[in-house]
């Protein structure tokens, strides 16, 4: 099984009743082991399945579109294609993949808020025609280049955690909404609708009343000059924990009714990205350097299973920021490094760090953990790195990009169907996996011998 992002020539193993996706691990690493390759992602393209369908149990009639710069591999595009999902694209070579897939201009979205000239020709000339745009100069370059554009106003969002100031790196006030207004008529530009977008890190209730109410303002605005306005995209930030959503939702639902009513004829759409693949990926990867350092400063307070002196482990393993953990150098890592081998209970656990094979000061994975001491060729798996991982070649030279082995148990297959939605194209990918498995290099799973 290849799977690389460039190529779209995968295959997805649909697993038997008695097959997990911690005996694929182990067999993926006991044959990487044996052929001396390095890491690799696994992906459950079931969770896909499941986080859509519970996304339609609770956010309905909020039409998900999927961020693409999340994870753009064949087989996530796919799937979510077949269950229907929109597109938010951020490029051009987004967008040809979108496109390839067949899925039709209507549903796709150029969110990129700063988006170059010849990308906007490229929409034009694809039928990409719903735009984002938060200032003027962007506003007169769409106009330039797309002159049949449909815009949606970015208008930012009050930061309830940062306290003083708006968050302005992306949006526009309502002030200059009308400012905006003004040049998209002087500009025979259409804008047909409103964006804002909450932040992970500040999902406070009262921040969606004032982005949703800010959005009904601009609506009635826009009222003014003469536009006609159907669509409000309440943006990104959603995770893939059930609560969570739920927790949105029970915010979120409440405000709709109130400012845009069913009857008033406004589509409501998200771009759900890291909601649908950070949990559905998983990588292994293995450690190709050790180096054992004393400190009078320990990195992490001991406990009762730490080593009684001050030895520290400094694991180099083979990715790093410059590749699968490249979202590493602008927010920090959320999931939590897991040993494959089995140690003991009562094993003695180190402080210690995980580090790229750039050798570079800031290829720091781990800054700090407790782990058992480890030893070189031994493999350590990461957990919920579906998003932000899988995205443009690294600038490392010597980085090569880890094969994605995609997987589907036969009852998330079944529940697909049973939810109405198919796919030919990816009937041709599927193959079955029986409760016995071993890795193929080249056609991915097959019987043991």
């Amino acid at each position: 099984m290849k799977g690389f992002l460039e190529d779209a020539n995968y295959s997805i193993g649909l697993l038997d009743e008695g097959v997990n996706v911690a005996e694929v691990i182990d067999n993926c690493i006991y044959e990487h082991t044996i052929n001396g390759k390095n890491g690799f992602f696994v992906g459950d393209l079931g969770k896909l399945i499941k986080h859509h369908i519970h996304w339609q149990n609770v956010m309905a009639p909020i039409k998900p579109f999927y961020n693409v710069k999340c994870n753009s591999t064949p087989g996530v595009l796919e799937i979510l294609a077949a269950l229907g999902t929109g597109f938010a694209c951020s490029s051009k070579n987004e967008m040809a993949l979108v496109q390839d897939l067949g899925i039709s201009s209507e549903n796709i979205l150029f969110s990129n808020p700063c988006k170059q000239a010849s990308q906007i020709k490229y929409a034009a000339k694809t039928g990409v025609n719903v735009l984002t745009c938060d200032n003027e100069l962007e506003l007169k370059k769409i106009a330039r280049n797309h002159p049949n554009a449909k815009l949606l106003l970015h208008i930012a969002t009050e930061d309830i955690n940062g306290g003083e100031e708006m968050n302005m790196m992306f949006g526009t006030t309502l002030k200059n909404c009308r400012h905006l207004m003004e040049c998209a008529k002087e500009l025979n530009v259409q804008i047909i609708g409103v964006k804002f977008n909450v932040s992970n890190s500040c999902k406070e209730p009262q921040v969606y009343k004032h982005a949703i109410s800010d959005a009904r303002c601009v609506f009635d605005m826009a009222e003014e000059f003469g536009f006609t306005m159907n669509m409000l995209n309440i943006g990104s930030g959603f995770t893939d924990y059930e609560f969570d959503l739920e927790k949105i939702n029970h915010v979120v639902s409440p405000l709709l009714d109130i400012y845009f009513p069913e009857e008033s004829g406004v589509n409501v759409i998200a771009e759900a990205g890291c909601y649908y693949v950070s949990s559905a990926f998983t990588l292994a990867v293995n450690i190709i350097a050790k180096k054992a350092v004393q400190s009078t400063e320990p990195l992490l307070f001991k406990t009762e299973q730490t080593q009684g002196d001050d030895q520290v482990f400094m694991y180099y393993i083979n990715d790093g920021v410059y590749g699968s953990f490249a979202s590493k150098l602008s927010d920090n890592l959320t999931t939590i490094p897991e040993v494959h081998k089995k140690y003991k209970e009562d094993e003695p656990l180190f402080a210690s760090s995980l580090w790229g094979p750039s050798c570079d000061e800031l290829d720091q994975i781990v800054e700090n953990c407790l782990l058992p001491e480890l030893n070189v060729g031994d493999w350590l798996l990461f957990d919920n790195m579906g998003s932000g991982t899988l995205g443009e070649q690294s600038a490392f030279n010597d980085f090569q990009r880890p094969p994605v082995y995609y997987i589907m148990s036969i009852s998330n297959w079944c529940e697909m169907q049973d939810a109405g939605f198919t796919c030919e194209t990816l009937m041709k990918n599927f193959f079955f996996v029986p409760s016995c498995i071993q890795l193929s290099p080249e056609d991915g799973f097959s019987l043991a011998a």
